[in-house]
């Protein structure tokens, strides 16, 4: 699908410079960086799904189980 978009100048030659850089078409650049940007916002979404779900789940794990768990990460690299 083609479409046109209206980019500023400045925009438009770094991207065009990026894309000689890469050795790829600006429509592939546009391309990628959208799929990129379209992705991201997925994963933003099923993250922000996740925290809500988990939020009103009150945890069911035991206090003492809780405590070691506590103790294992505070001590774990990070």
């Amino acid at each position: 699908m083609k479409t046109a978009i209206s980019l500023s100048d400045s925009l438009f030659h770094s991207a065009d410079t990026l894309a000689r850089r890469l050795g790829i078409s600006r429509s592939r650049l546009f391309a990628t960086a959208v799929e990129e940007f379209v992705a991201k916002h997925r994963s933003e979404k099923i993250t922000e799904r996740l925290n809500s779900i988990y939020s009103s789940d009150p945890s069911r794990i035991e206090p003492p189980l809780r405590r070691a768990q506590k103790r294992v990460v505070s001590r774990a690299e990070w």
